[in-house]
């Protein structure tokens, strides 16, 4: 009996050891849809690159084989705007294929990456030259989904009030938030002897903000921080955060296999990094690799994320305050049993929220075939 077949679809360039999000899930994902049984060809790279694979994928489909369905991941740019140059050399190459394969009956459903260009943040970041182009594009992709996609997954639902012009599209949203791989458990330490250990790694600038945490974490003797980001970032906001740093908060720059020792060492996962308008509805990949950690984590209130912690009762989401924080800090200080408490839960929802879960959904989805 011949494997099951999908078409996985990336219109950009991504770098497969990369580690951040736009990376990290795209490569998850391609993985997990190997790991429930897919035989999965790809359609990823620049566009002469797309070109070559959906030329064969085209003489496949014409030739009698079949696949379940197609799978694609947008990319951060509008879909014209790919290449090196970001010149749209390949204008009809993409959604062509997706109109060629609605034609011959395969089912599609693509992630939406992101929605910056909708918030402020992107309007500060990007001359207005550029957004003249970029934004009708980005409004031109969604009119092609509406018309192509069977689903379009989003990683919050709250994101749907920011597409409110596209109705057809919404009714064929669905939730797909990033997953987690299940790593293998880590020894504990005897917090009730030791200091209280943080980790925090992700971002530091523009979405997120880590001034408070740091403010109210540098007060306290019997914890300790570890913050891993990226080199440039920590350079461009070491004046913000240089004033809270103490001998018990450690800056560092990992990435990749190098966080395995950082989370070995770790406690507790810091996922309270600021709030506003696009933290309320972004899914921050980081919550779910704390989560394959098994690992508590705090988060803010009134964010996807602090949602998420709360309604899985995974770590404590908390109002965005100096008071909220310390109170906290110190309630799992006082009594350190508190985190030994969650670990079955943790491991509970990490078998519910596994890539290889995300991929089965996608399956069912499009295929049935789960």
């Amino acid at each position: 009996m011949s494997k099951k077949k999908c078409i996985f679809h990336i219109p950009n360039h991504i770098n497969l050891q990369g580690h951040s999000g736009s990376n990290v899930r795209p490569v998850k994902m391609l993985q997990a849809f190997r790991e429930i049984g897919y035989d999965v060809e790809y359609v990823m790279g620049y566009g002469q690159e797309r070109k070559e694979c959906i030329n064969r994928i085209k003489s496949n489909i014409m030739h009698g084989i079949q696949y379940d369905f197609l799978y694609s991941e947008s990319s951060t740019m509008p879909t014209l705007l790919t290449e090196k140059n970001h010149l749209p050399r390949y204008p009809g190459l993409d959604f062509g294929f997706f109109k060629f394969c609605k034609k011959h009956g395969i089912q599609i459903g693509l992630f939406y990456r992101d929605i910056q260009w909708k918030f402020p943040m992107y309007r500060e970041s990007v001359s207005w030259y550029k957004r003249c182009v970029s934004i009708p594009l980005y409004r031109y992709d969604l009119c092609k989904y509406g018309k192509l996609l069977n689903k379009f997954y989003l990683t919050s639902m709250a994101v749907k009030k920011y597409l409110e012009e596209y109705p057809v599209l919404l009714g064929k949203a669905d939730l797909l938030p990033p997953g987690c791989d299940a790593v293998e458990e880590l020894e504990e330490h005897d917090i009730e002897n030791e200091k209280l250990r943080i980790f925090y790694v992700g971002g530091i600038n523009r979405i997120y903000n880590l001034e408070m945490f740091l403010k109210v974490l540098s007060k306290f003797e019997n914890l300790e921080l570890i913050l891993c980001c990226r080199k440039t970032e920590w350079e461009e906001s070491k004046e913000i955060y240089g004033q809270y740093m103490t001998p018990r908060i450690k800056i560092v720059h990992a990435m990749g296999e190098e966080l395995e020792k950082y989370y070995k060492w770790a406690d507790l996962c810091c996922a309270f990094a600021g709030k506003g308008e696009y933290m309320s509805i972004a899914m921050p990949i980081k919550v779910f690799e704390y989560l394959g950690h098994l690992k508590p984590m705090i988060g803010t209130a009134d964010t996807e994320a602090g949602r998420f912690i709360e309604e899985n009762h995974i770590g404590w989401s908390i109002n965005y305050t100096e008071k909220d924080l310390e109170r906290v800090l110190r309630k799992i200080i006082d009594d350190p049993s508190v985190l030994e408490k969650m670990s079955k839960r943790l491991k509970d929802v990490r078998q519910e929220n596994l890539w290889t879960e995300r991929a089965k959904k996608v399956a069912k989805d499009l295929a049935n075939n789960i």
